[in-house]
């Protein structure tokens, strides 16, 4: 009896596994992944890109309070010295920031100071496109500086998803790629293959799958041969994930938003896929009106859940494996405003999470004596750190993501 292509795709794949991808329905971008467990390596490396929507207030974040300019410029938004958690006599952490303060002292977190880039944009909009892109010239996005990452390196046949969006937001500008398609999910349901029904059912429709199966093992029809592989490694990806999920010592996580959504990245690499990039964010940073408080709270979800993510993967033992960036896209104004706040700025601190070479302050803290229309100048431009990213971690030439002309930071032990 032959097998039509329509009759495969009922009785093998059935409705569950279907999804909505843009306009067209397709199967489920698990299902399109024919992925090998061997091919991921113990020395491959992960980056995971953690984006602060709004523009983090650098000079509460970092503090500089043992330096002339601070006090003068903060008095409602002073924070208490004593608070602090000291990287050196002058600068030191936000005091929600105790997780972080300890990844400095464990030697797992550097702070990357005066970062920015030429003439810099106070347009969220804009601004977010330049960091994203890692391109200046208006209109240059065409791609995303991680997109172009993926490109570098296409995966091979079969391969699992090179990258990820956890979150709930469109999917970033940084992800955009030529070559890779990169999906966003919320939940470890939508990346495990949905199986409806009792367990009766299940192994049913799994006897079903590999009858159908032995029935194209030629592979005469390219797309039966396709459905066929990628499908039986759809059932074998959502069988490693639910075996990471439903273990009975799970890693302990706040209930952040930001926290569940590094735990969802965590389960995927310990289940053993092969994606290299995963991008999430958390949102709130405009602070242009009583900021203390808002700050403080952004600032601990932050922080604890970078601890915890970090002890997680500590614990699997990968967290050599993994590097973690947060970016914002501009800091915010020496002096607070009239409400309590502060407004739009230029240069900031960032944080590179993992096997780091220098643990604590990197470059100089902008001076307060040499402002540009009170903001803090840059001295490092955030493509020196992509730089650093891409051929000190990735593996991937910088030149042909960033440009010509960057050299990249010296962030890692290897």
């Amino acid at each position: 009896m032959s097998l039509h292509r329509r009759d495969f795709l009922k009785n093998s794949l059935g409705a569950s596994t279907l999804v909505s991808m843009g306009a067209a329905t397709v199967p489920t971008f698990l299902t399109s992944s024919a992925r090998a467990a061997s091919a991921v390596k113990e020395t491959d490396k992960i980056l995971v890109v953690v984006q602060l929507l709004g523009g983090n207030d650098g000079v509460n974040t970092v503090v500089p309070h043992g330096i002339d300019g601070y006090n003068k410029g903060r008095r409602a938004l002073r924070l208490n010295p004593a608070q602090i958690h000291n990287i050196t006599k002058e600068i030191g952490l936000h005091p929600s920031m105790g997780e972080m303060s300890k990844l400095i002292d464990s030697g797992r977190l550097s702070v990357v100071q005066g970062v920015g880039y030429p003439n810099p944009d106070r347009s969220h909009f804009r601004s977010m496109e330049i960091w994203e892109s890692a391109r200046l010239a208006a209109g240059d996005i065409e791609t995303g500086w991680l997109g172009r990452t993926l490109d570098a390196v296409p995966p091979k046949a079969g391969a699992d998803l090179p990258g990820l969006h956890i979150g709930s937001r469109s999917t970033p500008i940084a992800l955009k790629s030529k070559r890779s398609e990169v999906p966003s999910l919320t939940t470890l349901e939508q990346y495990r293959l949905q199986l409806t029904g009792s367990d009766v059912d299940k192994r049913a429709e799994r006897e079903a799958l590999e009858q159908l199966t032995r029935r194209t093992r030629d592979d005469s029809d390219p797309l039966l041969g396709f459905i066929r592989r990628s499908t039986l490694a759809a059932y074998d990806s959502s069988k490693r994930l639910e075996q990471v999920s439903s273990k009975a010592m799970k890693a302990s996580y706040p209930t952040f938003g930001l926290a569940k959504r590094l735990e969802l990245i965590a389960q995927i690499i310990k289940a053993g896929f092969g994606t290299k990039i995963f991008y999430t964010s958390l949102d709130g940073f405009d602070t242009h009106a009583n900021q203390l408080g808002t700050h403080a709270a952004l600032l601990n979800e932050l922080s604890d859940s970078l601890g915890a993510f970090h002890k997680d993967l500590a614990d699997a033992g990968l967290s050599d494996r993994v590097a973690l960036l947060t970016f914002s896209e501009f800091g915010r104004r020496v002096a607070e405003n009239a409400s309590q706040g502060t407004d739009h700025g230029a240069a900031a601190p960032l944080f590179v999470m993992g096997d780091v070479k220098k643990a604590g302050l990197i470059g100089q803290h902008p001076s307060f004596d040499d402002l540009d229309d009170g903001d803090l100048k840059h001295h490092t431009d955030f493509r020196r750190v992509y730089a650093g990213l891409l051929e000190n971690w990735m593996g991937v030439p910088a030149a042909g993501v960033i440009g010509e002309g960057f050299k990249g930071l010296d962030l890692f032990k290897s």
